[in-house]
């Protein structure tokens, strides 16, 4: 009898892992592959995300410092840059394998190659099934992402205007070739993807270009980011790799009785810019944390919802105004994305406001109050915002 099964090895089960060990909980890790693995994605790290790990990156693991975007819509761009770095590009199999091990340095067990493949709620524990057998523990935490299935044993799988499809494949080429193209400026392409964006990040040995967009709007989205990468002069034979990403802000059920979502498969994402590292490390630590409080001083079963609590005193409010941003500026595509690479500021600030010091809130509170005359005011206040706050 475990104290605690995390079902997935990413991000956020590695990052409940080495949180769970640390506190003490006999812990077992299960993840489907073994590692490292790739992952598609285009590996842009905050210093946010940094920020919650309690041990410091190796330079390897670092491919690319960005101080600055570019965004573009049709024939017109802009690049704001900052005097501090904004992101920190990384390779996902290196960086995921790298918290893993990390995650295993507190001597929890850990079974790579080993898929949980559902997981029952029993009057005194759970059961978790895979090939090899049957594991019990008191409680489980699913963090499995976004693409998984055992996490609907907690919450029904999302509707198709409630998620993003993401498409991204690595478009080789040297460092110089890099550096003279993008310095350390990352692009964002708008008007590519309905609900969407496609980028093209820099990395040591390659381009990481991609598509995301909602996906009841994306009816042939491979076409899409191959006719993104030729009109962007990057058209060749590569490898192209799919997953889905959930859009935050979106009221989701996240735990039962002795069950708890964390990161993608709680729908922990920024709805706008579909970032999600930061509230998987997150959430996985503040899972990990609920559970130790009830396993070691004997609490009721209903303090885990301190668990929500957590998450939504954290980063709901964020999540949620990232949503309503989404909503706005893909609801007038053309007049939004038109004025946010017309006008510096609004890019600029958003580096600064949501970037770097995480208040979204009042960043679309500005943004309203400054530029909503660009629409009559009765399209604006129709908007409906599911999932978010009154405001």
């Amino acid at each position: 009898m475990y104290d605690l099964i995390i079902i997935g090895g990413g991000p956020s089960g590695a990052s409940a892992g080495r949180r769970a060990g640390k506190l003490g909980l006999n812990t077992l890790l299960l993840e489907k592959e073994e590692f490292p693995r790739y992952k598609p994605c285009g590996g842009g790290l905050s210093a946010h995300a940094i920020s919650y790990l309690d041990f410091k990156l190796p330079q390897d693991i670092i491919e690319w410092e960005v101080t600055g975007v570019k965004a573009i819509f049709k024939d017109q761009s802009v690049n704001v840059h900052k005097d501090h770095r904004i992101f920190a590009l990384v390779s996902r199999n290196k960086f995921d394998n790298f918290l893993l091990e990390k995650a295993k340095e507190t001597e929890i067990e850990v079974h790579t190659g080993e898929k949980a493949l559902c997981c029952r709620e029993m009057p005194d524990c759970i059961e978790v099934d895979t090939r090899q057998g049957t594991y019990q523990a008191k409680f489980a935490i699913i963090a499995e992402g976004a693409q998984g299935i055992v996490k609907t044993c907690v919450r029904p799988t999302d509707n198709k205007n409630e998620y993003g499809i993401c498409l991204v494949t690595e478009v080789p080429a040297n460092e110089r070739e890099i550096e003279e193209r993008l310095g350390k400026s990352l692009e964002l392409h708008f008007g590519i993807a309905r609900g969407g964006y496609g980028w093209i990040f820099p990395h040591k040995t390659y381009y990481s270009v991609g598509i995301i967009g909602t996906a009841q709007y994306l009816e042939h989205p491979k076409k899409i980011l191959l006719d993104f990468l030729e009109e962007n002069g990057l058209s060749g034979d590569f490898p192209v790799r799919y997953h889905i990403i959930p859009k935050g802000g979106i009221k989701r059920k996240i735990l039962n009785s002795r069950l708890l979502l964390s990161g993608d498969a709680a729908g922990f994402v920024d709805a706008f810019t579909g970032e999600g590292l930061s509230y998987a490390i997150r959430s996985g630590q503040l899972a990990a944390e609920a559970v130790a409080d009830l396993v070691m001083y004997s609490q009721k079963l209903s303090s885990l919802k301190a668990y929500e609590s957590s998450c939504r005193q954290e980063f709901g409010n964020y999540l949620a105004s990232s949503l309503k941003l989404d909503k706005i500026m893909h609801r007038f595509p053309e007049t939004s994305f038109k004025l946010a690479v017309s006008n510096r500021e609004i890019l600029d600030k958003y580096l600064d406001e949501v970037v770097t010091n995480r208040n979204y809130k009042d960043y679309v509170r500005w943004l309203l109050l400054n530029f909503c005359l660009v629409e009559p005011v009765s399209k604006i206040k129709s908007l409906k915002l599911e999932g978010t706050d009154k405001d």
